[in-house]
């Protein structure tokens, strides 16, 4: 088990080079969510579930919390952060009533009652959200003995990758699967934990000795990817943390260049730097964009580092780009296909009734809702009743009519015949591309909007055509469609391009790339404010760490003297971090700034020289 589809693709990829055919029968590689979901999958009915449950992603999930809060509160100020709340209590596997039992003061109490009528109406939506993918198998498995020994003895030896960044849902998960048996491994780094701000609890590794007295500790030291002097720049600034397990990383990688460290006359003149380097060393050696990366602590960083590299007409990557999932006409076809599995899903309802466009007004809808909550039913069941037409004028009551009777047959035609055939007459009924060419820029970003939806089709296809077992149905391929669109955000890029990668240090954890520029490399920045004041320094040390040990050959660490914060200019002090490192290994550039001018003229003379050179 591990944490994304990106590695559990690559664990497959190298699990099936080790292994061929029956030798890798019965073994699955999955994320814990995909796991939750399987189980609910196979015992929905004793959670009290019908089959063909959805699962709401973020949109859904800050929609239906507005929705409560407007009608229990008149307002939905602070819906972020009662999210924020309810998060921190599943992955605590906290409930509501234990929630609002234990809530500390008026905000935590209004957040618990949120709390309580979000769930409830989650369930009465046959839904659940991706923390309850977790959370309802370890309440499962807390109070029905026969069913863990079911699913103990289906998996009777687990591995779980990145242990330091499960919560305290997944560790209890593991240790229900796991139970007598001790057949388990973990693969883990203490001083890679970095995800405490989403609940990830480094102290399940220390938990291991207890909760496993016969546990056997070995040792992964050897580094293939950097140079032994980043290393030992890492080993030694690490060191200052408390640690679990002791040990020491080193390479066979070479000694390797010093440590950069440069200081800036502002933040203007950092990112010009870090560009104006990055295009020096491709001009002079012809190194791919792509062999740099620049990290940074905060995405508000990467706003003027992204203006000099246009300047400098410098391509790069941007992590964090638009996902395939995220696309209107790909969520407008996964709500259709939400609905199919699941009528009660009044979000799904509510984003397909007028796409196309089926002149229903919010008046008509809002009047629909009004009826369906007085009868207890979704929506949907709701909108061909007899009793809406004394509520509905009758054009609008026969509208709603015909769009369930159309919907309920193409569910129909899902069950009878190919469910793959019936879901393209579906996008064919709808005469969706034509709507998208009424609503779209041009005809070319229309056929490139529908492209990606046929493209989602074949996805469910093969999702269908993929299932080893053969009784996967089409609701459960769409669940495992649902939960791909939550767990995998994909940047769209063009084929072949190739740029300099930017992203956080959060986001840069598992990536390796020769040359790495930390900018920002500040006091309130690494360490982050909010971390000082909350004593919390230990976390952003991990951070750096990690940021350190992605530089395979080359390592520069960036800061400005000075820096515009809300306005004003302020003085900036160098990371405390930067006085853990053994000033051996570091070479310092720019104590003394040059005046701006001369700076500017020296480096265009530079660049000239170079693009001169390289025309010969």
């Amino acid at each position: 088990m591990t944490f994304t589809n990106k590695a559990a693709r690559e664990m497959k990829e190298r699990v099936g080079s080790l292994l061929k055919g029956a030798e890798a029968r019965g073994l699955t590689v999955s994320t814990f969510h995909n796991l939750g979901m399987n189980i609910i999958r196979k015992e929905y009915a004793r959670m009290g579930y019908k089959p063909g449950f959805s699962i709401f992603d973020d949109g859904d999930i800050k929609a239906l919390l507005t929705d409560i809060m407007q009608k229990e509160y008149s307002g939905d100020d602070g819906a972020d952060e009662i999210k924020n709340y309810i998060d921190s209590w599943k992955n605590d596997l906290i409930l509501p009533d234990e929630a609002l039992a234990n809530a500390r003061n008026p905000k935590e109490q209004t957040a618990a009652i949120v709390y309580l009528h979000y769930q409830r109406t989650l369930k009465a939506y046959n839904a659940v959200d991706f923390n309850d993918l977790i959370l309802l198998p370890v309440k499962l498995f807390q109070e029905h003995a026969d069913i863990l020994e079911k699913w103990q003895n289906r998996i009777r030896y687990l591995l779980v990758d990145e242990y330091q960044d499960t919560n305290a849902s997944q560790y209890l998960l593991v240790k229900l699967l796991v139970g007598m048996r001790n057949q388990f491994t973990v693969v883990g780094d203490d001083d890679q934990s970095i995800y405490a701000w989403r609940g990830a609890r480094p102290e399940n590794l220390m938990l291991l000795k207890e909760d496993y007295p016969s546990l056997k500790v070995v040792m992964l030291e050897q580094n293939y990817r950097s140079t032994s002097r980043i290393l030992k720049c890492a080993n030694i600034l690490i060191a200052n943390n408390p640690h679990v397990f002791e040990k020491q990383l080193w390479s066979e990688m070479g000694h390797g260049d010093e440590i950069r460290v440069i200081r800036t006359r502002n933040e203007d003149a950092e990112c010009e730097r870090v560009a104006l380097e990055i295009l020096t060393e491709h001009l002079r050696t012809q190194r791919p964009y792509s062999d740099f990366a620049i990290l940074y602590r905060g995405n508000y960083q990467a706003k003027l580092m992204e203006l000099k590299l246009q300047h400098h007409q410098i391509p790069y990557r941007l992590s964090g780009g638009t996902s395939f999932f995220a696309r209107q006409e790909v969520k407008d076809l996964m709500s259709y296909f939400r609905l199919l599995v699941n009528p009660d899903d009044d979000n799904a309802f509510l984003r397909v009734i007028n796409v196309p466009r089926r002149e229903i007004g919010s008046t008509t809808l809002e009047k629909l809702g009004n009826y369906a909550s007085e009868r207890g039913i979704s929506m949907y069941a709701a909108a061909d009743e007899i009793g809406l037409g004394a509520h509905l004028d009758g054009r609008y009551a026969e509208r709603l009519a015909r769009f369930k009777h159309w919907m309920d047959n193409v569910r129909q035609q899902c069950v009878v015949n190919e469910p793959i055939a019936a879901i393209r007459s579906m996008v064919m009924d709808i005469d969706y591309e034509n709507w998208l060419r009424q609503n779209a820029s041009s005809d070319k970003v229309a056929d490139a909007r529908m492209g990606n939806v046929w493209f989602l089709v074949d996805a469910l296809k093969n999702t269908l055509d993929k299932d080893e077992d053969g009784d996967m149905t089409i609701e459960d391929a769409i669940g495992k469609l649902v939960l791909r669109d939550m767990l995998e955000r994909q940047q769209e890029e063009e084929e072949g391009a190739e740029g300099v990668q930017m992203m956080t240090m959060h986001a840069s954890k598992g990536l390796e790339f020769p040359s790495v520029y930390i900018i920002g490399f500040e006091e309130e920045i690494l360490p982050h404010r909010s971390s000082i004041e909350a004593d919390t320094i230990e976390e952003e040390r991990r951070l750096a760490y990690v940021g350190i040990t992605r530089a395979k050959r080359n390592l520069a660490l960036t800061f400005a003297a000075k820096r515009k914060q809300y306005g004003e200019v302020i003085d900036c002090t160098p990371s405390r971090f930067l006085d853990e490192l053994p000033p051996e290994d570091l070479v310092w550039e720019g104590q003394e700034d040059a005046p701006v001018e001369v700076k500017a003229a020296r480096g265009n003379d530079a660049l000239a020289a170079m693009r001169a050179m390289l025309k010969r």
